[in-house]
């Protein structure tokens, strides 16, 4: 099952219990706050971050038709170090972790779904350990241009290269190569 087939499903059975809308630079969520919802973006792209000292350490993206979620907190239902600020206007979809829990145990079949979304997080996961464990920023950024071409339409070079580990001027004479 793929994403889009989640999504279908998700709005068939009206999942979705309000929707928000972000501007340019606010934020869903903040480093110390518990947040146990799922999030479907319908429109813009956000990020989500943790700050190292001052640092600030972009781990994953989220743009049209992605799910995005604070995993630890919805999973432990704790506070989290996690920032999830929109990139640009950017309108989600909410759905709480109780309309989902409750949805997913009403039929085995739709706890399927639920392992789905968690294996593919995880395998999101993994992918994201191996571009920070490969040294080379030039296989870094094959890596991710493979794996996710449509990131470098949809998200600011800048914030691609804090991705990346790496400045914007390497990732822009990568680009180029």
């Amino acid at each position: 099952m793929n994403q889009s087939e989640v999504l279908h499903i998700i709005e068939s059975n009206n999942l979705v219990e309000k929707t928000v809308t972000l501007y340019r630079n606010s934020f869903l969520k903040t480093a110390g706050s518990i947040d146990t919802n799922i999030y479907w973006v319908e429109e813009g792209s956000l990020r989500i971050f943790v700050l190292d000292k001052s640092e600030e350490r972009i781990i994953r993206f989220g743009y049209k038709d992605n799910l995005i979620v604070s995993l630890d907190s919805f999973i432990t239902e704790s506070p989290s170090d996690f920032y999830i600020q929109a990139l640009k206007k950017t309108k989600v979809k909410v759905i709480s972790k109780k309309t989902f829990i409750d949805f997913m145990n009403a039929n085995p079949d739709f706890r399927k779904i639920w392992i789905k979304i968690l294996e593919d997080l995880i395998l999101q996961q993994i992918e994201r350990e191996k571009d920070l464990l490969v040294s080379s920023a030039k296989e870094r950024y094959e890596r991710v241009l493979k794996r996710s071409p449509r990131l470098f339409q949809e998200i600011p070079k800048k914030h691609i290269a804090n991705y990346l580990r790496m400045i914007p001027e390497t990732l822009s004479r990568l680009k180029k190569s």
